[in-house]
């Protein structure tokens, strides 16, 4: 059976079956896509099929853009991966750790050891966390009533470290404040600096942080999987007229344009029309930058948001310039050393530098690491590399 004929067959089952409501999934070699395909409903009983070109909240895949445009102004000399961040961010400077609650629940804090950089940001080892993920953030983010991290707004954000920079990885909010220095060292506000130097030269025209009214006609709904197992549409939306534009998850885009960044990556910088960062820097992006430190599982706070979560559990994993890496081969058969990660509604992409293949997957269902989805994903990848001479 061709390729094209067993991922058909794999996506299509599952929406039939209800695994979920409808789903777009892709690959690319580094000459363009050797699959595309598309099944389902944007909503749960509605009449508009999923395309290619259907657009998504990809949230968190949204880092590894932002990324690109960190190393950009790296190249140039406008930023730099080791001084400290508040060089450009002043509000990092006033950064401290938070050591516990006292007895009237009052957060117990004290200044880092050392400053933050870009390099820590980049790799989730500053000390700022998600209280989707971590009990000790959700409860400052209760006890000081901030808006929630998705809200874009900047008191969300203005949160402690859970340690000392560098000490160890988690995830958290780092690419939002690596979004601050971009627009610091460009000038310009996050979106637009993208579009100017990401997006547009990619040819990513259906990726942004506000939904155009040609984006909205082909956007896809949210879905919440409840504790019976049922999927139902929910309302959901990055706030469109935010404070600041979120540039760790608050990008809407499609696979097909997702598909585009990919290729550029597994290119080592170059998009269809022309370099987008030079290739040394893509390798650079593409190496451990934590050392000995390795990524760990995700532990839920907010089951109706994120299930527990270890992509490949007992394989080592590193993170690089903004992707996580796997050390070991993966089960699905990615070599040593490729590049992933994901979005917080199960979308999924990762970049194989060694067997040039890459890969993005979506759906739009919450919690993040949902049981039909993720196991979905990862056939589909397995059996991408099962088609590979």
């Amino acid at each position: 059976m061709r390729l094209e004929d067993k991922i058909d067959s794999l996506l299509s089952e599952s929406v039939n079956s209800g695994d979920v409501p409808g789903v777009v999934a892709m690959a690319t070699d580094a000459d363009g896509t050797i699959y595309e395909g598309a099944f389902g409903k944007g909503m749960l009983g509605g009449t508009q099929e999923m395309t290619p070109d259907t657009v998504v909240w990809i949230a968190s895949m949204t880092k590894a853009i932002t990324g690109a445009a960190v190393m950009q102004l790296v190249e140039q000399g406008k930023l730099d991966l080791d001084s400290p961040a508040r060089t450009w961010v002043p509000y990092l400077a006033s950064v401290q750790v938070l050591e516990g609650f006292d007895a009237s629940s009052a957060p117990r804090t004290r200044p880092p050891r050392r400053p933050i950089t870009l390099r820590h940001l980049l790799t989730h080892t500053a000390g700022f966390g998600y209280p989707i993920w971590n009990a000790e953030i959700k409860r400052y983010y209760e006890v000081m009533a901030l808006p929630a991290p998705g809200s874009c707004q900047i008191a969300a954000w203005r949160v402690p470290l859970l340690f000392d920079p560098g000490e160890r990885w988690n995830y958290g909010i780092n690419l939002e404040w690596a979004g601050k220095a971009v627009e610091a060292a460009s000038g310009k506000k996050l979106g637009a600096y993208l579009r100017e130097h990401v997006l547009d030269p990619l040819g990513m025209h259906d990726t942004a942080f506000k939904i155009t009214p040609p984006m909205r006609e082909r956007l896809a709904r949210l879905h919440e999987r409840g504790a019976d197992g049922k999927l139902n549409a929910i309302d959901f939306e990055v706030p469109q007229e935010p404070e600041s534009e979120m540039g760790g998850g608050g990008l809407y885009s499609t696979a097909r344009d997702y598909l585009k960044f990919v290729r550029m990556i597994l290119n080592r910088g170059r998009g269809s029309t022309g370099p987008v960062l030079k290739p040394e820097t893509v390798d650079l992006m593409s190496r451990n930058h934590m050392g000995e430190l390795r990524v760990t599982a995700m532990k839920t706070m907010m089951p109706t948001r994120s299930n527990d979560v270890e992509l490949f559990a007992g394989v080592p994993k590193s993170w690089g310039l903004s992707f996580m890496i796997n050390e070991r081969k993966a089960p699905t058969g990615r070599s040593p050393g490729s590049l992933c990660w994901a979005g917080l509604s199960n979308c999924y992409f990762w970049i194989d530098p060694a067997k040039q293949v890459g890969g993005v997957y979506v759906t739009q269902i919450f919690p993040f690491g949902d049981v039909r989805s993720l196991p979905l994903y990862l056939e589909f990848e397995a059996a991408v590399y099962r088609s590979m001479p």
